[in-house]
């Protein structure tokens, strides 16, 4: 009504209208990425326990990486969830964190891989198979989940994006490992599939420091 009663007001009445509809929009947008991310948390820190217990039970190599990144894809969605509303600087120095956080299966994995080359007895092939497939079914939910999202709040929401799609990966080949191991009864598919997943931890590692390095230099222009 204020708007309307000034006869030279109107063009600056609609700037502020878009405004206060941007504004809205990115809001609205924060609060479902914010509990999109929540949802993949969750979901991650269930299906931890479910792998973890199994590749510990048959010595899976690829089950206990996948497992611990379950855990570390936990973290990272929290720490997303928490870094929303900072500064595009602040988003940037927790993007450096994640970065190093997408490296922390890799170093549990190589004490767990040179285990298995000391000791390369097959785990059992149809559990390692069937575990793989849930995290697949976990995986490519979150990653669909996370796919509209993927642009949004720069390092932060890539790193969730690339993390769950780079579980999905993962899971194919941990699936893939247990039918060579079904007909060739020996460690190496496992293993070698557990170092796969370490190549692609750190290849998403490499991404994110590069998109979070790129935001910090950004903000200090």
């Amino acid at each position: 009504m204020h708007c309307a009663s000034i006869s030279e007001g109107g063009p600056p009445c609609q700037k502020a209208q878009m405004s206060t509809s941007t504004s809205s929009h990115g809001e609205t947008s924060d609060a479902g990425l914010r509990r999109a991310v929540l949802i993949v948390a969750f979901a991650n820190l269930a299906y931890f326990f479910v792998e973890f217990v199994v590749a510990r039970r048959i010595g899976s190599v690829s089950l206990f990486a996948d497992s611990i990144d379950f855990l570390e894809d936990t973290a990272l969605n929290l720490l997303v969830v928490v870094a929303l509303g900072w500064s595009l600087k602040s988003r940037a120095r927790v993007g450096m964190l994640l970065a190093a956080i997408l490296l922390i299966p890799t170093t549990a994995l190589l004490w767990t891989a040179w285990q298995k080359i000391n000791a390369p007895t097959p785990p059992e092939p149809w559990l390692l198979s069937t575990t793989g497939f849930g995290a697949l079914v976990v995986n490519f939910g979150c990653a669909l989940l996370m796919l509209r999202f993927r642009h949004h709040s720069g390092s932060l929401t890539r790193a969730a994006f690339l993390s769950a799609r780079n579980d999905v990966l993962a899971n194919v080949a941990i699936i893939g490992a247990g039918f060579i191991t079904l007909y060739w009864l020996s460690g190496w598919p496992d293993l070698i599939v557990g170092l796969g997943i370490a190549a692609m931890n750190a290849d998403a590692a490499k991404t994110v420091w590069k998109a979070a390095r790129e935001e910090h230099a950004s903000s200090e222009a």
